[in-house]
């Protein structure tokens, strides 16, 4: 049985969640999000302990597979409209920089002839707190971390020097360069 599947996932007070066919609806100060499960898989909302129970028909391979992984769906979209997600990128680089253009449409300066400037989607904020960090935010945890990986692939951190756009706390691997000097 999966473990994380049979674990209910507990609602704050300040979080609605509703359920109607296959289609789980959760909002919450940061915002709404839905989602439609899998007919293989059963979720049931208790009012009175404030949690949501997921369940599954029968033990088929995909079945287990999805157990888990709607459990974790749900759980996600509660922890997002209650709290939000946030990725964080910093640029690394000399005249490397970001700023923001409008309201969530940031531009990167990043080696190439022109800026790059990037659009989030609906319900993901950006902000440029200086120009070297990218904070991103928002309530679907997919589409943070999808944005963010699309802003880091602009120029990703390269071997030799570092330089490039990174999440912030990553680790590069460095290379050793070129070894100059008498044989």
């Amino acid at each position: 049985m999966s473990r994380i599947g049979r674990k209910p996932v507990a609602v704050p007070a300040n979080v609605k969640v509703s359920i109607a066919e296959r289609t789980v609806h959760v909002e919450g100060p940061k915002g709404k999000l839905s989602f439609e499960h899998r007919p293989e898989i059963s979720v049931a909302y208790d009012e009175a302990k404030r949690s949501v129970d997921v369940k599954r028909q029968d033990d088929e391979r995909l079945s287990r597979s999805l157990h888990g992984l709607t459990r974790s769906l749900v759980a996600n979209m509660v922890q997002g409209v209650a709290e939000g997600y946030t990725k964080k990128l910093e640029i690394v680089g000399v005249g490397y920089q970001a700023q923001l253009k409008k309201a969530n449409t940031v531009a990167l300066q990043v080696g190439y002839a022109n800026q790059v400037v990037l659009e989030a989607p609906p319900g993901v904020s950006v902000a440029v707190p200086d120009p070297t960090h990218i904070t991103i935010t928002g309530a679907d945890k997919q589409a943070v971390g999808q944005f963010a990986a699309v802003v880091r692939k602009v120029r990703p951190p390269e071997p030799y020097k570092g330089k490039g756009i990174r999440y912030e706390g990553e680790a590069v691997r460095r290379k050793a360069g070129k070894a100059f000097g008498s044989k």
